[in-house]
């Protein structure tokens, strides 16, 4: 049953995977929340740059 259990990766590979994809996740968050604000600071400030013009 060891050997089974020391053979067989799958579980292994999933929780691989897993830990993958929640870093991934917690980057882009970070990301976004980073530079969230700056991008609304820039739409913002072209949308009064169009609406001041017309």
């Amino acid at each position: 049953m060891v050997k089974r259990l020391v053979r067989e990766e799958e579980g292994q590979t999933l929780v691989e995977y897993g830990l993958l994809v929640a870093l991934i996740s917690l980057v882009t968050i970070a990301i976004l929340t980073l530079l969230g604000t700056k991008i609304r600071n820039l739409f913002v400030t072209v949308n009064r740059s169009i609406t001041s013009t017309t």
